[in-house]
């Protein structure tokens, strides 16, 4: 079993979830080169987003437990607000909004922006009003998508 992770330039890793979630996480921040205090997460290409270090410290799992084996997952940085302010999510693929234009979008109204002028929003089959929950804070990464919508 397999996964794909995209970020950077166009950097992408093969990694094998089949292991502890604590290890994997450690392992793919040092292959994107993030720091070990940065929180990431991992979004899929169907919008869904995996809060990686959320689920170690509720119970120790294997990373295949919460992956889907043969995906791409878009690396994601999880800022946490401060002082009371929402969390929200930057992309750590650079031209997220090029290369994937609806994770970018997904990413804004998880981050809590509008995403587009009507506020109906598409999410690879799901329209917005079926969306469960998400963190209504901006990111910074998606401060410039956000400004190419409509």
């Amino acid at each position: 079993m397999f996964i794909t992770v995209k970020f950077g330039a166009g950097c992408q890793e093969l990694m094998n979830p089949r292991c502890s979630l604590v290890n994997f996480t450690v392992h793919l921040k040092q292959k994107a080169q993030i720091p070990p205090e940065v929180t990431i997460a991992l979004l899929a290409e169907d919008g869904h987003l995996v809060k990686l270090e959320e689920e170690v410290t509720q119970a120790p799992s294997m990373a295949c437990s919460l992956l889907q084996e043969q995906r791409t997952y878009v690396l994601v940085q999880v800022i946490k607000g401060k002082d009371g302010t929402s969390t929200h999510y930057e992309s750590l693929l650079d031209n997220l909004d090029d290369q994937y234009p609806e994770l970018a979008e997904e990413l804004c109204w998880l981050s809590g922006f509008p995403t587009t002028s009507n506020g109906q929003r598409r999410r690879t089959g799901i329209w917005r009003g079926q969306r469960e929950q998400g963190p209504s804070s901006r990111s910074r990464r998606v401060t410039s998508t956000s400004s190419r919508n409509r």
